[in-house]
């Protein structure tokens, strides 16, 4: 049976593909890269360890991404090149300029991973994966913004068809613009398969309704929106990987029967606008 495959995207996390963080994490040009400040290489390294750890000791398997990559300060955030599906992965075009090229060599790494390559988005497409929630095995949303383009969901709705699995697009706000980041996945994360986190006044009207007809909903406020509250992995159901620092958040989750497992972000995510499921490529669930 292969360990690799994606349908459920809140059943048990059993393999990860991760990216510690490199020399061009640490020198990165906050003003250039939109980070907060420059990042403290050793205390982000010693974050991303405890990350692995919290993500071990939950029963997935942590595959290294560990490529050399000059330049490309938000490697870290393996999620974003490729899209995983239950037939394999599909790479992606990065719409940040700053991280175009990043997709092959993880491409080469999830191939010497053992996950086949199904397909790719190419030519004018702009997709990354912090814009696609699968909510279910037959449905993927997809964030239409500054980084995910039209065409990159034409791309992509094409390789899915293969699988009967249809792509719904959603336009995402401006809110601070083309520099920042505000992915789909800013703002909604999957807990279980009737239990959402979500950020509820950015969130696309259409996309709510959908949400609030499936979903059991745990909202996020305003406080905590910044801090990244909406961004939270789902080890299993009802079982999840959020940051520090939300507690409103943490709270409301546990009263909705969750166990909240927590890491120390301030460097590795909060200064480099990546949460947790930013910085971890699924590659295997199953019950």
């Amino acid at each position: 049976m292969p360990d690799w495959g994606i349908s459920d995207p809140t059943a048990p996390l059993r393999r990860v593909l991760v990216r510690a963080p490199d020399t061009s994490f640490a020198v990165a040009d906050p003003k250039r890269w939109n980070y907060v400040s420059r990042p403290d290489l050793e205390v982000a390294r010693a974050q991303h360890r405890a990350l692995t750890a919290i993500l071990g000791a939950a029963g997935a398997e942590v595959v290294f991404h560990d490529a050399v990559l000059v330049d490309r300060a938000d490697a870290v955030f393996v999620f974003d090149p490729a899209f995983m599906t239950p037939a394999g992965a599909v790479l992606l075009r990065m719409g940040k300029d700053l991280r175009r090229g990043e997709e092959e060599p993880l491409g080469a790494g999830l191939t010497a991973a053992g996950v086949p390559i199904i397909g790719r988005v190419g030519n004018d497409g702009r997709l990354e994966g912090g814009d696609l929630l699968r909510l279910d095995a037959q449905t993927v949303a997809l964030g239409l913004g500054f980084r995910s383009n039209l065409a990159g969901c034409r791309q992509l709705e094409r390789i899915l068809a293969e699988q009967e699995t249809r792509v719904v697009a959603f336009d995402l706000p401006y809110l601070e613009g083309e520099r920042a980041c505000l992915h789909l996945r800013s703002l909604v994360s999957l807990l279980a398969p009737d239990l959402a986190v979500v950020y509820r006044p950015l969130l696309p009207v259409r996309l709510w309704r959908i949400l609030e007809q499936r979903f059991d909903i745990v909202d996020v406020p305003e406080r905590e929106f910044p801090s990244m509250g909406p961004n939270v992995l789902a080890l299993g159901p009802r079982r999840c990987l959020m940051l520090e620092g939300n507690p409103i958040t943490r709270r409301r989750l546990e009263r909705a029967g969750c166990e909240v497992l927590t890491y120390r972000g301030d460097e590795l995510s909060l200064k480099a606008e990546g949460g947790p499921t930013c910085l971890t490529l699924p590659l295997w669930r199953s019950d």
